[in-house]
């Protein structure tokens, strides 16, 4: 029943959200113009992104304006947070938590270009706190975790698909509004950040791939390269042979006399 510890990169994340929304609250409270500049500059919207506004990317994060949105987001990162911290250590805690913020924000912008959905501002960490609830999922399938101040334990793969289901609800009534894509967004966000940066597995594969398809347009220029040198020998009244690999073939009578039956091998 013990609180996790409050410490490392939670703690600062944490710490500087709350300082931040304490400054907006005083400023909302005793010079409104100056909060809702700030707020202004620093949440969310398409049309700002468009004007080259690219750090609310980043800045929406640590923006607030209803107590309860803050608690819940900063709640869920606490709670979480610390678990996944204590497997992946601070410094890839930091990037799995502005890495999905970007991405879903990014996503997100770019959902409203349609000019049909993803509408609105969007502000909050919420994308992150469901990012984490997904890489904790991800690296604690099936495990059960109680729900403070419940004395229930629930599989996590049921909050996760609880959190989506709200999640959608909100964004069916609120038409599509950006705010709900963004969190929605944050679960895949937090898909993609295990799949490439924590899973080992994964990792490798696309680095395998990565250096299949560079070794394949390597080869494929050798080839090519190969065809250019065959049609220039000819037009001077000589002929050449390459095999399916690029490789040059050596006449007949230079392998009878002791040459390389398999020609030369760059």
């Amino acid at each position: 029943m013990g609180l996790p510890p409050f410490r490392g990169a939670v703690r600062q994340l944490i710490l500087a959200s709350t300082g931040i929304y304490i400054v907006i609250l005083l400023l909302m409270s005793f010079a409104t113009r100056t909060g809702q500049a700030v707020l202004e500059l620093g949440v969310l919207r398409p049309e700002h992104i468009t004007q080259g506004w690219v750090w609310q990317f980043v800045t929406y994060a640590f923006m607030y304006v209803d107590p309860l949105d803050f608690v819940l987001s900063l709640v869920g990162i606490y709670f979480l947070g610390t678990a996944v911290e204590e497997r992946t250590g601070a410094t890839k805690f930091y990037g799995l938590f502005f890495f999905t913020l970007i991405l879903s924000a990014i996503a997100g912008f770019g959902l409203s270009l349609t000019h049909v959905i993803a509408q609105g501002p969007a502000l909050g960490s919420g994308a992150a706190a469901n990012a984490i609830l997904m890489v904790f999922f991800l690296q604690n399938r099936g495990a059960p975790i109680m729900l403070f101040p419940i004395p229930i334990q629930i599989p996590v793969k049921w909050i996760v698909l609880f959190t989506a289901a709200v999640e959608t609800a909100y964004l069916l009534l609120y038409h599509f509004a950006l705010f709900y894509f963004i969190l929605l967004l944050g679960l895949g966000a937090g898909y993609v950040w295990y799949a490439v940066f924590s899973n080992r597995r994964a990792a490798l594969g696309v680095s395998e791939k990565f250096y299949g398809m560079k070794n394949g347009y390597y080869r494929w220029k050798r080839r090519r390269a190969a065809r250019k040198f065959e049609v220039y020998m000819r037009k001077h009244n000589r002929t050449v042979e390459f095999d399916e690999h690029g490789n040059y073939i050596p006449p007949e009578d230079t392998k009878k006399n002791g040459g390389s039956k398999s020609g030369w091998v760059n």
